[in-house]
């Protein structure tokens, strides 16, 4: 979705910017087992973590729209929407087991090349091994998960959108046209068999080469999964978003009533 975005020159996007933990961070550095905590109040706290984010896109200023791309905003919405009170939030949300999947098929491509997403033999043992140490509330996957499912049920869920990465890919251009009209800017006509985006040192460093490169045509692809069966079902069953129930999250999918046809 950030390759597509970034095609905007109205856009800033990207992969996760380092202003996710940097705001952990100072946050926990004004925190109250602080003894400096006394001599801030949460005006001046607010300006500091506000601080973060103009320095950081100091030099985006022609940009009209930033999406900075954390996993960790899902969880760090009170904050957010003080600080932004206008920022929105966009979910790109896809069935668990196919993101597990894609990371299964990724690490197994690097055969000789262990991932820096596990700690230890015990964790990258098996696939079983794997998948759970992935889906853990603190890890890779199941943090994500988690944070996305607490801003879902939250106050601030009517900031959300949910965009579903199957229909994304099936019909890029006209959900693109929905996500403008949640973000309140004008619809932009992207090149959807053109996209190019790839961040190589960072996936090596990482462990997985390839994480963020896509393809150049937006399109869905076909393939059996790696996943044993009864982990893809038991993974399958965690896409909470298919069913929201009272959220007053926004949702784009293939059976919400603004589904592009």
């Amino acid at each position: 979705m950030s390759a597509l975005l970034r095609q905007n020159p109205a856009v800033a996007a990207g992969i996760s910017s380092p202003v996710g933990p940097l705001f952990h961070a100072t946050r926990n550095a004004m925190g109250a087992w602080t003894e400096t905590s006394v001599l801030l109040d949460d005006a001046q706290r607010g300006r500091i973590l506000r601080g973060l984010f103009d320095s950081y896109y100091a030099d985006q200023q022609e940009k009209r729209v930033i999406v900075d791309t954390n996993r960790a905003w899902c969880a760090r919405l009170p904050a957010l929407k003080r600080l932004f009170p206008d920022a929105k939030v966009i979910c790109c949300v896809r069935s668990v087991a196919w993101v597990m999947d894609s990371l299964e098929r990724l690490g197994r491509e690097q055969a000789f090349l262990e991932s820096r997403l596990f700690n230890n033999d015990s964790e990258r043992a098996t696939v079983f091994t794997r998948v759970e140490a992935l889906s853990q509330s603190d890890r890779f996957v199941g943090f994500a998960w988690s944070a996305l499912k607490e801003a879902v049920y939250g106050e601030h869920a009517d900031s959300l959108l949910l965009v579903d990465f199957d229909l994304l890919t099936a019909a890029p251009g006209k959900v693109l046209d929905l996500i403008y009209d949640f973000l309140g800017e004008p619809r932009f006509a992207h090149d959807i068999e053109n996209v190019v985006f790839d961040a190589p040192a960072f996936d090596q460093n990482l462990g997985l080469p390839g994480l963020h490169r896509v393809r150049p045509q937006v399109a869905p692809v076909r393939r059996q999964t790696v996943l044993p069966p009864d982990l893809f079902a038991r993974l399958d069953a965690m896409s909470f978003w298919r069913e929201l129930g009272d959220s007053r999250a926004n949702l784009i999918s293939a059976t919400s009533p603004q589904a592009p046809v």
